[in-house]
């Protein structure tokens, strides 16, 4: 770990290794006795301490210890000396365990415990992690310890980072010291360098200035020896903080400032599918709103929806997540669409205000402080559909020659407008990247020495994609030698290939969202003989790009038809935001069960897609639970598994993503878990299903 060779085993002599475990054999019947028998005699307790002291690592002798000591100190609580006695001893007990293997969880916690007491020297304390870290300087049992006991010395935050400067300055490598430092996989620790930002602590008022000089500490370890870890993983955290918005804000929404929507009035709504027509079998039309982090408080008191619908009720905002948390970076409600008595040639004017009345709030406990207000306009449409324009009959093909490129005309609506009003500017975040931009630059200028090494080239690659990130979305201006970078990588280090090539294509498609003209490139007509120009739906193609993950949610937020197929994605995480999405390709891609597209769920618009030609089936165990955030196992506990036609459990995933999706077209040939009783499976499951692999379904 970090650099340090594993060192070999020591040849062991049988003869006394059988000796010992005899002992401990012999001593673990007879303590366990008297565990059980509940007897705390003097000689019970030391009998423990033995077993102890050889074997660290037995959880029960150290519970067994808390109940003894419980017993005999409610026995002399009147005598203090007794009771010092009593932990003092305890205390000894921890240290010879620890004497003997000084990483036991259960001597560690232990001693914590007879801290909680209050008896012990501190000082005392803080002399015995010297000795340990003596012994082991990056020792994290031992650390974790002392950031416990500056706590109760209510030490400054001052002197412990003094603590980690000197204790890396005997040895760069100290990957826990630097970890110290940081905020770094430490939430619920005392966080230094945070903390005494937070307070304005003298030499810390400002964040440019603190985060100026730790890039210059850990600089001078990276340059010392570029190969050990401990200083690029505290590098990879000081970015973090240099891009890392402190307040929540609203970055994109949908329906965008300013837009027109036409909606099809209740009589007509299931037949029109022009870009700009919304077609809900539901009455409901979506609202989307989308943050720069994790929030939760969204809801009718935070943000109000006023229309000319006069439809005084309150909307139910809910997180789009796929875990069961109250927190997420993207909320959706739905307005109900009105019925066809109000006048469809009337424009009905729709705002909503976010942030106006306090309770939103990030999962860091930052409020959200900066109100935004998104205005559009609502038209309800009585246009008769013409012959055969009702998709629900017609079957979706993805060939190509099914697609024209897309070419604005007069007689549509302009989503070339549509596209320049995707984010939502905002003036907070432009004000606060210029010192955090001249910091990421002068960074990229120093570590361009060390391009021709892989950790270079992966320094560069970040802090160039950390600078794109602070300027606005539609004016990233490294991507080209970001992707360059990621590509090298590849060749140079395929152990770390998926790291690099999950990375590329995040960048990728930030390039292809980047402008309208590059969206517009990837906007094509459906063409079909029995719909119209006019009528047909548009299609954004991000198909045959390699990509193996997706990003760019908050500029896809318009999107109803998607083709994703012929890509490497293994997830579709993220998905959930395009609320407005019906028809869905992800054919030719990687996934390998229904749990890598559990985002499905989330999307209710859906009626058509395709996830022909994957792997789905083809792996007895779904390793993807175990790589993305919000694993499938997790929400299986909510399922209603009371149906009949559910023979087996083979097909649970599938029944716990596809169940309650209106499909009425799936196409799912190509994939290992395709047969006949699947296809009878997938019938019974979707009643509302057209087509299933091409086939009309009667």
């Amino acid at each position: 770990m970090h650099g340090r060779p594993r060192k070999p085993l020591k040849p062991v002599d049988e003869a006394a290794v059988a000796a010992k475990a005899e002992k401990l054999r012999a001593l673990q019947s007879e303590f366990l006795s008297n565990h059980q028998n509940k007897i705390y005699s003097k000689e019970a307790v030391e009998l423990s301490a033995k077993l102890l002291e050889i074997n660290p690592e037995l959880y029960t002798a150290w519970n067994y210890r808390k109940l003894a000591v419980q017993q005999n100190l409610a026995q002399c609580e009147s005598d203090p000396e007794s009771v010092n006695s009593i932990l003092d001893e305890e205390l000894k007990v921890v240290e010879n365990a620890l004497r003997q293997n000084f990483k036991s969880y259960g001597a560690w916690h232990h001693r914590k415990w007879v801290l909680e007491k209050g008896h012990s020297s501190m000082d005392k304390e803080l002399g015995l992690l010297d000795k340990f870290q003596a012994m082991d300087a990056r020792n994290f049992h031992a650390w974790n310890y002392r950031r416990f006991v500056a706590a109760l010395m209510k030490r400054s935050d001052e002197d412990e980072l003094e603590h980690t400067q000197n204790m890396i300055d005997k040895n760069l490598s100290n990957y826990s010291a630097w970890h110290n430092r940081s905020n770094f996989l430490s939430r619920n620790c005392s966080v230094l360098l945070s903390n005494l930002m937070k307070k304005a602590a003298p030499g810390f008022t400002s964040k440019d200035e603190v985060l100026t000089r730790e890039y210059e500490l850990v600089r001078e370890a990276l340059f010392t020896d570029e190969d050990d870890q401990s200083g690029w993983f505290y590098h990879l955290w000081l970015l973090d903080q240099t891009v890392r918005s402190e307040f929540p804000l609203l970055v994109s929404s949908w329906p965008v400032e300013g837009s027109d929507i036409s909606l099809p009035a209740a009589d007509y709504l299931d037949g029109c599918a022009s870009m700009n027509v919304f077609h809900y079998s539901s009455r409901n039309f979506p609202l989307v709103l989308y943050f720069n982090q994790s929030v939760r408080g969204v809801n009718s008191s935070t943000v109000s929806v006023s229309c000319g619908f006069n439809l005084n009720i309150d909307l139910i905002w809910k997180p789009l997540s796929s875990t069961d948390s109250q927190s997420a970076k993207v909320w959706a409600t739905h307005l109900a669409i009105p019925d066809a008595e109000l006048h469809s040639s009337e424009a009905y004017q729709v705002e909503v205000k976010v942030g106006f009345s306090q309770g939103i709030v990030s999962t860091t406990g930052v409020a959200y402080s900066h109100p935004s207000q998104i205005s559009f306009q609502l038209h309800l449409q009585k246009t008769p559909l013409e012959s055969g324009q009702d998709s629900r009959f017609g079957r979706i093909q993805w060939k190509d020659d099914c697609f024209a490129v897309y070419e604005p005309g007069s007689a549509e609506p302009d989503l070339v407008n549509l596209l320049d009003n995707l984010t939502i500017k905002n003036e907070v975040e432009s004000t606060a990247s210029t010192w955090q931009a001249r910091i990421i630059d002068d960074e990229t200028n120093i570590f361009r020495d060390l391009l021709d090494c892989k950790i270079g080239k992966l320094t560069v690659a970040r802090l160039l994609t950390a600078y794109n990130s602070l300027r606005p979305l539609d004016k990233p201006v490294h991507c080209k030698e970001v992707l360059e970078l990621y590509s090298e990588l590849m060749k140079l280090d395929p152990s770390h290939y998926q790291y690099y090539k999950d990375n590329h294509s995040l960048v990728l498609l930030q390039q292809v969202t980047s402008s309208k003209e590059s969206l517009l490139s990837r906007c094509f007509h459906y063409r079909d003989s029995t719909l119209s120009t006019n009528g047909s739906p548009l299609c954004l193609r991000l198909n045959n790009l390699a990509i193996s993950q997706l990003g760019s949610f908050e500029k896809l937020l318009w999107v109803q038809m998607l083709d994703l197929s012929n890509n490497e994605l293994q997830s579709i995480e993220g998905l959930e935001a395009l609320q407005l999405l019906s028809q869905l390709c992800l054919s030719n891609n990687k996934f390998r069960s229904f749990t890598a597209l559990e985002s499905l769920r989330y999307l209710k618009s859906l009626k058509v897609l395709d996830i022909s030609q994957n792997e789905i089936g083809s792996h007895s165990i779904d390793t993807t639970r175990y790589l993305f955030r919000s694993p499938l196992s997790h929400s299986v506990g909510s399922c209603d598994w009371n149906i009949n036609y559910l023979s087996s459990e083979t097909y649970w995933e599938a029944f716990f993503v596809l169940k309650d999706m209106g499909l009425t077209q799936l196409d799912v040939a190509g994939n290992a878990i395709t047969s006949k009783s699947f296809n009878v499976f997938l019938e019974k499951l979707l009643p509302t299903l057209k087509w299933l692999d091409g086939v009309e379904v009667n």
